[in-house]
């Protein structure tokens, strides 16, 4: 077996349309096609990542599970996020591989803004 890419990421929240908005207007995903599922949620896109929203009642989001976002410039990234009322943490340096600062989306999902050292 070879795996070549991750195809998609599946979060639960517990507002699809709330969680759509989200990763659309303030993070920048694109809405694409879903077939009807027999639950709420909605596939999104980010370049030729995607990401699947399933709506769960009573959800409570992981402690310290999350995912990454590559981002150039972290303060900028973290700026942007901030003006649109988003609380993210101040960026840390990790050893000698990178700046990480974590936000959460309107779930509690935990997120990561990471970007190389060097870059």
């Amino acid at each position: 077996m070879q795996l070549s890419r991750v195809h998609h990421i599946s979060l639960n929240v517990t507002d699809a349309a709330r969680d759509t908005k989200f990763y659309t207007e303030i993070l920048g995903f694109q809405a694409i096609p879903r077939p009807e599922m027999g639950f709420k949620g909605a596939w999104l896109a980010m370049g030729d990542q995607q990401l699947h929203l399933l709506e769960v009642p009573g959800f409570e989001p992981p402690k310290g599970q999350h995912f990454a976002f590559g981002v150039a410039d972290i303060q900028a990234a973290r700026t942007h996020l901030m003006t649109q009322g988003v609380d993210v943490s101040e960026p840390t340096a990790l050893a000698d591989v990178c700046w990480q600062c974590f936000f959460k989306d309107p779930s509690g999902n935990l997120l990561e803004l990471n970007q190389a050292l060097g870059a």
